[in-house]
Formats: structure tokens, C-alpha cells, sequence
């Protein structure tokens, strides 16, 4: 689970800093109601209305691949963004996910998960 909470973090950076122009970038983490919440920001130029509509860029993972990184994980995935104002994604996962997440892979003949 550690890791893909990593790797969600590193996406949402990662486009921030190549695709966003950003001048400022906030990340943050807190609690509610026993979930985790991650949530990063940027002031950059959004994300076109062309790739919110298909909900990825052609030719480019990140956006699906979060999402589906964030349903293995049985995580919430939320990403804001409007042209010229920003993007925001925010990831939640809740208490019991990683108990959760195990039981399905053990259930799926995945094996034991390590978090």
C-alpha cells in the first residue's frame, strides 16, 4: 500500500513540474475520520479540456494509472483542474484499506501483500 501511495505522490509531482508550469506547488497530509488524505496542488496551467473529457492525455499513462493504482488500493482518487487555475488531486484512503487490499490478493491467489 506504501508503494502505491508513493507512486500516486510521484505522478501528481511529476506532472506539476513537466506539464503545469507551476510557480507553486503545496503538498499536504492529514486526517479524516480515519482516513488518510493526501492532497497535492499546483498553480499551474490545468489540465486541458481534451484530457479531462478522456480522462487521459493519448499516449500517456499517469492520470489512468493513478486511478487504478488508487482502486487496487481501495483508495479514492479526485483531481480538480481548470484551464489557467491549477489542478488539485487529492487521494483517500481509508482505515482498513491495507487489511482490505490483503485479504483480496490472498483471495485472488495474489499472495501475501507487504505494506
Amino acid at each position: 500500500m506504501r508503494d502505491e501511495i508513493y507512486w500516486i505522490g510521484r505522478e501528481a509531482l511529476s506532472n506539476a513540474f513537466r506539464h503545469a508550469d507551476a510557480s507553486r506547488i503545496e503538498v499536504g497530509i492529514s486526517s479524516a475520520g480515519g482516513s488518510m488524505v493526501f492532497r497535492f496542488r499546483d498553480d499551474g496551467c490545468g489540465i486541458g479540456e481534451d484530457i479531462r473529457r478522456q480522462g487521459a492525455r493519448v499516449g500517456h499513462w499517469g492520470l489512468a494509472g493513478m486511478r487504478e493504482r488508487a482502486a487496487e488500493i481501495g483508495a479514492e482518487l479526485h483531481v480538480w483542474s481548470e484551464p489557467g487555475n491549477g489542478t488539485e488531486v487529492e487521494l483517500t484512503v481509508p482505515r482498513g484499506a491495507s487489511s482490505r487490499m490483503r485479504r483480496r490478493r490472498r483471495a485472488s491467489g495474489g499472495g501475501e501483500a507487504h505494506s
